[in-house]
């Protein structure tokens, strides 16, 4: 029997629907998918190179694309039998959700799971929720708030705003932010911090849905990255409702994208394998049949746009559509994931009035020349 090793990330929208999908392709197939998991933090930031010489399939964010196809980490999944089954995935694009997984001309990974940052309420405590920023922070003031803001988070949403303003991050070659558009954006996350509680400057989505879906005192958060988990019914006590982000310069656009792929490694002694399991994984049969059903959050339109899993979610997908059409994507040059880990922590640490607004874009400007400087 084949087997396969893959490393995912610790949640059940990461981890339950691969195991899932494994035990139905090992019943078809004979192939054994052994699937692990890290957190969502190692997720965001662990270098590929080790993962890639560990194990054969592995589920990642689509900004390690660039570097690790450079330092020839991933196997391109082109060219190797399956270009009409590609083809068929880019045409079902959620946004740029597949293209991320791109570079140089092949496909390093498919779009399994897509996600942005958006909005998300309690319907039984706020029927109608804000459309744009000044009923946010009209809400924010009675206390009603809850916004994601641990580093990585806070880094998020800035850039989402930023690209909202259509002035986004590292537009230019060596240039992080112009000192105006970082006041504009960091001014409306200052206003939005105050209004928080304390510990949402050290949250993350997961963490900030549970609160959401437990407490009967939050009713809305404007920006975290969707978990159709928490939509359906019987997942937590109170079911969330995911909807597009507060209307900005630009309407809902410029959400950063986020969501995860399928990768595989370069290091694989069974490459046709795992080419093989990764292009049926992103399959529409399996991808709105028991990878949803696990708990999955799919990544392609034909999912989206299927009528049983709106039902089930309560319309998450096609109540978040309109802001992944729109969604950002994160620069695409080798250093970025770099700069993210880095600059993430001074982001956080200006709304804690650790830092002044002025030295975090002093010190990221300078960063960015040194890091992003070549496309």
């Amino acid at each position: 029997m084949t087997t396969l090793r893959g490393m995912t990330w610790e949640h059940p929208r990461g981890y339950d629907c691969q195991v899932a999908a494994a035990k139905e392709y090992a019943r078809r197939t004979g192939v054994d998918v052994q699937w692990e998991y890290r957190s969502l933090q190692a997720f965001a930031d662990e270098p590929i190179a080790g993962l890639a010489a560990r194990y054969d399939l592995l589920v990642i964010d689509h900004p390690h694309v660039p570097l690790a196809a450079a330092d020839g980490l991933l196997a391109p999944l082109d060219g190797a039998g399956h270009d009409e089954a590609l083809a068929a995935l880019t045409s079902d694009a959620v946004g740029n959700s597949h293209a991320s997984y791109a570079h140089d001309g092949h496909q390093y990974g498919l779009a399994t799971d897509s996600a942005a940052q958006v909005a998300v309420h309690r319907p039984d405590l706020l029927p109608t929720p804000p459309t744009d920023w000044d009923g946010v922070l009209e809400l924010a003031r009675d206390g009603r708030v809850l916004w994601p803001a641990k580093p990585i988070d806070a880094y998020s949403t800035l850039c989402t705003l930023a690209a909202n303003r259509g002035t986004p991050v590292a537009a230019a070659p060596g240039r992080f932010l112009a000192d105006d558009d970082a006041g504009v954006v960091l001014d409306l996350m200052h206003r939005l911090a105050e209004r928080v509680p304390a510990w949402c400057l050290a949250a993350n989505p997961i963490e900030v849905a549970e609160a959401l879906s437990g407490d009967e005192q939050w009713a809305y958060v404007p920006l975290a990255y969707g978990y159709t988990n928490y939509s359906r019914l019987g997942f937590r006590s109170h079911r969330l409702k995911y909807v597009d982000i507060p209307a900005g310069p630009r309407g809902v656009a410029g959400s950063q994208l986020g969501g995860a792929g399928i990768a595989v490694s370069a290091y694989t002694q069974e490459l046709d394998a795992a080419r093989a399991y990764a292009i049926w994984l992103a399959s529409p049969e399996v991808q709105t049949g028991v990878y949803y059903d696990a708990g999955g959050q799919p990544g392609y339109a034909s999912s989206w746009d299927d009528d049983r899993l709106n039902e089930d979610s309560w319309d998450f997908f096609r109540g978040t559509r309109q802001t992944l059409e729109g969604a950002w994507v994160r620069p695409r040059t080798a250093g970025y994931m770099e700069f993210q880990d880095v600059v993430s922590p001074w982001v956080t640490a200006a709304l804690r009035g650790e830092l002044t607004d002025a030295e975090l874009v002093r010190r990221a400007n300078a960063l960015a020349e040194r890091l992003l400087g070549q496309r």
